[in-house]
Formats: C-alpha cells, sequence, structure tokens
C-alpha cells in the first residue's frame, strides 16, 4: 500500500425519482459533468454510474443505502474543494443545476490509499464501489487498522485488477454542512476491479477470498455494494 494519500470529495448521488435512469446518466454525463469541469481549482473529476446493486460474491449484511452515483473530485488542497462549491457565480450555477435534477447527495472527504493499482484504462474493467460501516465495538482507529490488515488479504485474492481504500475523514450529509458520524455511518469507500462479473465471483468464492471475508467480519458490521461504470471527465 503506498504511504501518501491524496485528499478527494466523494459525492454519493441519488436522482430524483421522477428521473429515468437514461435521463439522469445523459444529464449527469453530458450537462451537470462538463459545468463541474469548469472549476478552476478541479485536478481530477470522475462519475461512476451505478448498474448493479447485488452483493455479488460476498455474504454481509447490505446497508440501508441506496445511491444512483459515486462523484470522485481531486483538488490540491481541501480548502480550495470547500471554496470551489461555495464562492461565485460557478458554485451557484452548480448548487441550482444538483437541485434540478438529485434527490439527495451526502458528501464525504475521503483519504486515498492504492492497494492494487489499476491499470492505464480502468474503465475496460468492471468496477464495484462499496460503503463500509465498521462494527459497533469498535473504534475508528480500530477501524482503521483493521482495514490497513485487510488490504493484505485482497492483495492475495487471484485476479483482482485493482484495489483502493478511500477513508472517510469528513461528512456532510447535506452538502455544504458537516455532519457527524452518527448522521451518515460511512466508515470508508471501496474501489475493486475485476475483468468480467465471472472474475469477480472467482475471487470472493477462492480459498483466500473466504478467508478476506472472514477476516471481513472481524471488524465490518455493513458492506453496501455497487457495480458501477465509471466515466473520467477531468
Amino acid at each position: 500500500m503506498t504511504d501518501a494519500t491524496i485528499p478527494l470529495r466523494m459525492g454519493l448521488i441519488r436522482k430524483k425519482p421522477d428521473w429515468t435512469d437514461e435521463a439522469f446518466r445523459h444529464h449527469w454525463r453530458h450537462s451537470h459533468g462538463p459545468l463541474v469541469a469548469q472549476l478552476p481549482t478541479l485536478r481530477s473529476y470522475r462519475q461512476n454510474l451505478v448498474t448493479d446493486r447485488l452483493q455479488r460474491g460476498i455474504d454481509f449484511a447490505r446497508g440501508p443505502w441506496d445511491f444512483d452515483g459515486f462523484s470522485q473530485l481531486g483538488f490540491d488542497a481541501a480548502a480550495q474543494a470547500n471554496a470551489a462549491f461555495t464562492d461565485g457565480e460557478l458554485a451557484a450555477r452548480i448548487r441550482e443545476d444538483e437541485r434540478h435534477f438529485l434527490g439527495g447527495l451526502h458528501i464525504v472527504s475521503v483519504a486515498q490509499s492504492t492497494v492494487i493499482a489499476p491499470p492505464a484504462e480502468p474503465h475496460r474493467l468492471l468496477k464495484r464501489i462499496s460503503t463500509l460501516r465498521r462494527r459497533t465495538d469498535l473504534s475508528e482507529d480500530d477501524f482503521r487498522r483493521e482495514w490497513k490488515v485487510h488490504a493484505g488479504h485482497v492483495r492475495q485474492m487471484p485476479g483482482v485488477g485493482g484495489y483502493r481504500q478511500n477513508v472517510v475523514t469528513a461528512r456532510e450529509f447535506d452538502k455544504g454542512t458537516p455532519c457527524g458520524y452518527e448522521t451518515l455511518p460511512i466508515d470508508g469507500i471501496v474501489e475493486l476491479w475485476f475483468e468480467s462479473t465471472d472474475t469477480l465471483d472467482a475471487a470472493f468464492g477462492s480459498a483466500q477470498g473466504q478467508r478476506t471475508m472472514a477476516h471481513a467480519k472481524s471488524f465490518l458490521a455493513e458492506i453496501t455494494a455497487f457495480v458501477v461504470e465509471e466515466h473520467r471527465v477531468v
């Protein structure tokens, strides 16, 4: 695992109920994405459209979350991210557009670590994003320590094309308003890449996959998995 961490903001997105999946996808990619891409301090921007909500290969309690997409935005510093979405005409236009097509938007700040680097063109692979909640008898420090141990287990699983851990460091249940853990109890967000759903199933069905999930149950209460289609905006 890399020692350095990258400051990122992730949006946990739900579309408005009266929007179709296709209308949401088109607006997010072709209207909202180019609008956000105009932010002068933005260094990276990925949209992850949810295409599948099956747990796939894991026997684990699923949390209450149901998202339609995940955004990933990178800035040089956290202060730049805060200013980008609060100051100026462009920020106001972004907020107005969010009200137009989104039914829910939670924001988490994360520290990202790459355990297995995905390939140069990761969009060619199947990608799964999962939200994690720690067991109630464990502290935040306990979770972070065990998740580092867990990385070693995942590294030994067959067929894993890429693996990143995103430790949640701050939360906004409503964008722009910080909240506590009890309001948005997500401790981490996983990114995993595989060649296909068959490769994913085989990885978790292997002996090492079973050992990996046995360790997961020692420190996690919930894993909520989503297969996504990644699109690079910036």
